[in-house]
């Protein structure tokens, strides 16, 4: 009893200084992880984050302690359930998370574990004497006798995903020495600056959130237009809309400023200003041939020389 209430003494503390000097958390999940691919994720973390584990009534405890200092931490509470534990950082947490994913182990099949994905097996030669093919008769694994070995002939989904792995299939994968699972680390929530959210959202890019807060902006702008309710994203809009009805008066009327008198003008004498355009496109035509011509004479001139150095060589 001493010794446990002198680790409580000794972790709420420890727990506690993690909080106050790193501004984000992952909870992580640590099924089927043993002591040292934990030893050798500390490592790989090193310098970047801390891992801490505790017993989840140690850990609800300490942070409801916690709670009349810092009412933020009570956002922690609600996901501190089943086998899981901490690793606090202040670095990037994209990076960080895909640190903590990477390091993964191969394992063997065992009766009864939950397949985390899909079980397959591959076709091909086992190796195997075919005294063994009523083995994968009984498991439904097609087969064919080849050179006096066992040879699947087809590719075969073993074990569904989420479902347990039974006696015959847990054999047969160590058989062919499958290993069709691997454990490591798994992120099951983040807390970053007093806020918990999924980590599915460390995945979304920057591109995304632009394309999504653009989205709301025009939604905003073109309900407040239809509405007549003026906010911020629609004011540019109603005043480039004032303005247009500005010249339409201007134009229908003597009102008139320098800016609109080319406009005016424009309207009171189209003729003018079709003309000038045809006329500025043969010019632009008439220079374009010019330089064409003359690069073309250069060109002959160029030639002819050529030729006569070729005469009196």
């Amino acid at each position: 009893m001493g010794a446990s209430k002198q680790k409580k003494a000794e972790y709420f503390p420890k727990l506690k200084g993690l909080l106050e000097e790193y501004r984000s958390v992952f909870l992580v999940t640590v099924d089927n992880v043993s002591s040292q691919q934990m030893h050798e994720i500390r490592q790989s973390l090193r310098g970047e984050a801390v891992v801490l584990m505790g017993k989840n009534t140690m850990v609800r405890r300490a942070l409801r302690t916690f709670i009349n200092d810092t009412p933020e931490y009570e956002r922690l509470l609600p996901h501190v359930k089943g086998n899981i534990g901490f690793v606090f950082t202040n670095g990037d947490l994209k990076t960080i998370r895909d640190k903590i994913l990477a390091n993964k182990v191969a394992a063997p099949a065992r009766a009864g574990a939950v397949a985390p994905a899909d079980v397959w097996v591959p076709a091909g030669n086992t190796g195997m004497e075919p005294g063994k093919t009523s083995f994968f008769q009984a498991l439904g694994v097609p087969t064919k006798i080849a050179r006096g070995t066992i040879e699947i002939t087809t590719d075969l989904k073993l074990v569904e995903s989420g479902s347990k792995v039974g006696p015959s299939e847990a054999t047969l994968l160590n058989m062919l020495n499958i290993s069709p699972f691997t454990y490591g680390l798994g992120v099951a929530q983040v807390y970053d600056q007093g806020n918990t959210f999924p980590p599915s959202v460390l995945d979304i890019s920057e591109d995304q959130l632009l394309k999504t807060f653009t989205s709301a902006i025009t939604t905003i702008a073109a309900l407040s237009l239809a509405l007549n309710f003026p906010t911020l994203p629609s004011v540019i809009h109603s005043l480039v809309n004032s303005y247009k009805k500005v010249l339409a008066v201007a134009v229908e009327t003597d009102y008139s400023w320098p800016e609109i008198e080319q406009l005016k003008d424009r309207i009171a004498n189209p003729d003018a200003y079709a003309s000038a355009a045809p006329a500025a496109a043969a010019e632009t035509s008439g220079t374009a041939a010019a330089a064409e011509e003359e690069k073309k004479e250069e060109s002959e001139e160029e030639s002819g020389d050529e030729g006569f150095g070729g005469l009196f060589d």
